[in-house]
């Protein structure tokens, strides 16, 4: 624990790399890669305020705090500058605003289907209500993590039971089923070994609590202004699911066109999350990452 942060550090001298997790997830959802680059690079990832094995979120999960909160990280863990700094989903987008922010620190960016700020801004009514649905069903999630449910739910799937766990979930919370489905196709993608790790987080009600916070915020996140200027100077990689709406597409080759050396992937195969699909090709991109520099 750094000063209420669960950090994951490989140590060592290599090169350093700074992995930036999607909106709900935490440090376990780079196990593969962090674990495939650690002899070569010095890899950092963490768990945000009220995600994984941190702390309890001190403030609002504001773009500005969590910014300072990734800052502070850094510092603290005395992370050699400048690093290449790797996010997927939102943590894309926290990543490219931070090396707005601080491009003395960040010598590239690798960004794993990042979100697009169009996506959820200006908010259309079809987005509304998915959102809006996307808090209902994280608020739910904490009820019945505090119940138990979530617990008893993910412990039968990934035991290979698919039955139960879906009419318990339909019967404690209407069509909550999906929250634990959801949740036990992305831990079941990683190694049996971190399933519990990963299963611990959500049974917490302050995981879910946070989420429903993080999806009530999007649209703010993706209305906040980001100084493009900087990034022109950096490298920027971009990985595209094959998944990855065209436009959403377009706009992740338009990031890497515009900064020197900067490359675009479409990841034949791989969904939304690139780094449990395509783990070889994330730490590709990041090692290119290094060699381009």
């Amino acid at each position: 624990m750094l000063g209420g942060f669960h950090v994951l550090d490989t140590g060592g001298s290599g090169p350093p790399v700074v992995l930036e997790a999607g909106i709900a997830a935490s440090s376990a959802s780079w196990k593969l890669v962090q674990d495939g680059l650690a002899g070569q690079f010095r890899v950092v990832s963490y768990d945000r305020r009220g995600l994984g094995y941190s702390e309890p979120a001190q403030g609002p999960r504001t773009l500005e705090n969590l910014l300072a909160e990734l800052d502070f990280v850094i510092e603290a863990a005395q992370i050699g500058k400048p690093f290449v700094l790797a996010g997927h989903s939102f943590g894309g987008l926290l990543a490219r605003h931070y090396a707005a922010r601080f491009p003395e620190k960040v010598h590239a960016l690798v960004l794993l289907d990042p979100l697009e700020p169009f996506e959820w801004s200006p908010l259309s009514d079809m987005r509304g209500r998915m959102l809006g649905r996307g808090v209902m069903l994280s608020r739910r999630g904490a009820s019945l993590a505090r119940w138990g449910v979530v617990r008893l739910g993910l412990d039968l799937l990934l035991l290979g039971s698919r039955r139960l766990p879906a009419m318990l979930a339909v019967a404690a919370s209407g069509k909550g089923s999906e929250v634990t489905k959801r949740l036990a196709g992305e831990i079941q993608k990683l190694p049996p070994e971190v399933w519990p790790r990963v299963k611990s987080h959500w049974c917490l009600p302050r995981s879910f609590s946070t989420m429903a916070e993080y999806l009530e915020r999007l649209p703010e996140y993706c209305a906040a202004p980001l100084d493009e200027a900087p990034l022109r100077r950096l490298p920027v990689h971009v990985l595209s699911a094959e998944t990855t709406p065209p436009l959403v597409a377009e706009a992740h080759r338009r990031w890497s066109q515009q900064s020197p050396g900067g490359t675009h992937q479409v990841v034949p195969g791989a969904g939304h999350w690139l780094q449990l699909d395509a783990p070889g090709a994330v730490s590709e991109a990041i090692r290119r990452a290094w060699m381009k520099l």
